[in-house]
């Protein structure tokens, strides 16, 4: 089906990116093996793409995906925000450990491609602080990655109401701080934006992850004055 999409005379081979709204490397994806296809019917197009995932299965695809790179711009991603062993456990409950997708940016950057980390969500009061932040850069740099993306998290939908109800459980205290931050929406408030910028940017300077990449973030738009390099929200 991809495959008569892109072949029709009116595609104009703008980038598909995959992976933005829901993750293209999910357990199924093991068993279905849509992505080979999918990857082989976008760069046998002309199609450029991007691909952003915190699914180790990736890893599978790798020389799939420089065969790619050599027909059309191929842009990867791979999401880590939380370096904490034990709060993975809690908050990505299923999902690879951030020493596996440390090991995935490595097997990326083997492969000869560039790898940008989305370093989103950031958890306000759990996983926003210099020691953490730090740390996780750090490991990430040494991992290889070309450049990163910092932002915090969106509470939108039905997802609002299953991270309070998470919060309330396993960190009573900071309900009230959330309910504070989160009053007039989904979004985090421009003072905190502008306190984690602050907070990250010196850290992303000094581990050189200042790289300019494509844009593999579903952030809310925002003036450029509150950007930083194009990578920091």
């Amino acid at each position: 089906m991809l495959r008569r999409e892109v072949g029709r005379r009116s595609w104009r081979r703008e980038t598909v990116a995959l992976g933005t709204n829901t993750d293209p490397y999910q357990r199924a994806e093991g068993r279905y093996a849509l992505m080979p296809g999918i990857i082989g019917a976008l760069a046998g197009s002309g199609t450029p793409l991007s691909i952003l995932t915190k699914g180790t299965l990736l890893r599978r695809d790798l020389p799939l995906i420089v065969d790619a790179s050599g027909q059309v711009p191929v842009s990867l991603a791979v999401s880590l925000a939380v370096g904490d062993p034990e709060l993975h456990k809690q908050v990505e409950p299923g999902t690879p450990t951030p020493q596996s997708r440390l090991g995935l940016i490595a097997a990326i950057r083997d492969a000869g491609l560039d790898c940008h980390v989305m370093v989103a969500p950031v958890l306000p009061h759990l996983t926003d602080s210099v020691e953490h932040l730090d740390g996780l850069l750090r490991q990430i740099a040494l991992a290889g990655a070309t450049g990163v993306t910092v932002f915090g998290l969106h509470l939108r939908g039905s997802t609002r109401g299953w991270f309070m109800s998470w919060l309330a459980r396993t960190h009573p205290q900071l309900v009230g701080p959330y309910r504070e931050l989160y009053r007039r929406g989904a979004y985090l408030p421009p003072s905190y934006r502008d306190a984690l910028r602050a907070r990250a940017a010196p850290l992303i300077a000094k581990y050189r992850l200042g790289g300019d990449q494509r844009r593999f973030d579903a952030a809310p738009p925002h003036p450029a004055s509150e950007t930083l390099q194009a990578t920091l929200f």
